[in-house]
């Protein structure tokens, strides 16, 4: 294949940037072959942005069987992820899906399921795995240089959204047209970065999350959650809709010191000598370890961030490149957001893996409850 014929799914911003980066030539190996969407009038304006070498199509079942693509790009709606995804693999089309994965992780695993039986490339646009400053905290982890982390700490409270961001549709922030808020809106490539980056398997988590607090919406807009982790490691996570001005910061901490990552620079407060030898040697009770303060160099810039991911996808179809984010690993940030809106409506701990049916029908009674809300808003 000389080639990549990508199609996409849904022209809406995301769809649009995407279709922008393919026909201004940045993607190598790419060419934006067809485009579907369900809005007419989006599909109006697309053929005037793009022209008639690329075909337009009302639904993404005849996008798929035309035979004009090889691959699919899916940006509609979070729960139309998964069953594109899946429609694609049958097909025998390679798949990249934006984030998040889907909304419960019940549909998400059968996502992944398909994608193996499928054999084909499947990616995710988890563009925050290109940033230079969380590439190189996942560097210094996996090297060992932090040691055994026992403790990290996000802090991500920038979010801020006004009440006439909600109020742009009525599918926003309802259990029916997103299913969720924040946590499934702004905060998925925090989810996947907490993972990714960090390499730790969560054990069980306790959360709260309020619903609607200081806005007029039905889903959660501020999280506090605690986690424990396998290794024995804890975790907090923290995020806000409605706080400003708001914070962005990471700590991890492990047995060789502490990494903070906060606007946009990098520090290292490294032990000279591991906690755990420093205190089996110690005979000070007040005694503590030599600790050297270090800025961590970190190229400029975000890296190539979506264009990058795109690239990676085409590069994997066409010379079998390493996925930076391969689609499977979708369902681990979902799963922490599942877990911590179960832990909340069910008042206890959640352990991993989570129940995803009990999740799917409590999401079930809120969907069933969203309904009236949707049709008073429109």
């Amino acid at each position: 294949m000389g080639i990549f014929r990508i199609g996409i799914a849904g022209i809406g911003i995301m769809g649009t940037f995407h279709a922008d980066a393919i026909t201004s030539g940045a993607i190598q190996g790419a060419k934006l072959a067809a485009i579907c969407d369900s809005s007419a009038e989006l599909l109006g304006k697309s053929r005037s942005r793009y022209g008639e070498q690329v075909a337009y199509y009302g639904s993404a079942e005849e996008m798929m069987t035309s035979g004009e693509i090889d691959g699919i790009l899916v940006a509609t709606p979070h729960y139309d992820h998964p069953q594109l995804a899946i429609q694609a693999f049958a097909h025998g089309l390679h798949v990249l899906i934006e984030k998040p994965a889907g909304v419960y992780t019940k549909n998400v695993r059968e996502m992944n399921e398909a994608a193996k039986a499928s054999g084909k490339v499947f990616a995710i646009m988890y563009n925050q795995r290109l940033n230079p400053m969380y590439q190189k905290l996942r560097e210094l982890i996996e090297s060992g240089e932090l040691g055994e982390i026992r403790r990290t700490n996000w802090i991500v409270t920038n979010w801020y959204r006004t009440q006439s961001y909600y109020n742009m549709g009525s599918w926003r922030a309802t259990w029916k047209g997103e299913g969720g808020g924040v946590l499934i809106n702004q905060c998925p490539h925090q989810l996947d970065l907490w993972h990714w980056t960090t390499l730790l398997t969560p054990k069980r988590i306790r959360a709260h999350c309020q619903f609607g607090k200081h806005r007029s919406i039905e889903v959660e807009n501020e999280v506090t959650a605690y986690v424990e982790y396998e290794n024995g490691a804890s975790g907090v996570f923290v995020t806000s809709t409605a706080e400003s001005p708001g914070t962005n910061r990471f700590e991890v901490a492990g047995s060789r010191g502490k990494i903070v990552i906060e606007n946009g620079k990098m520090s290292f407060s490294q032990l000279r000598q591991s906690e755990s030898e420093f205190n089996a040697a110690c005979t000070n009770p007040f005694g503590s370890p030599e600790c050297w303060n270090i800025d961590i160099p970190v190229p400029p810039g975000d890296g190539p961030q979506h264009k990058g991911i795109l690239q990676n996808w085409t590069n994997a179809v066409l010379n079998g490149e390493p996925l930076i984010a391969p689609g499977q690993e979708g369902i681990h940030g979902l799963m922490l957001s599942n877990a911590m809106l179960l832990s909340t409506w069910t008042d206890q701990w959640v352990d991993f893996p989570i129940d995803e049916e009990r999740f799917y029908n409590e999401l079930q009674q809120r969907i069933r409850m969203s309904e009236s809300r949707q049709e008073a808003v429109r």
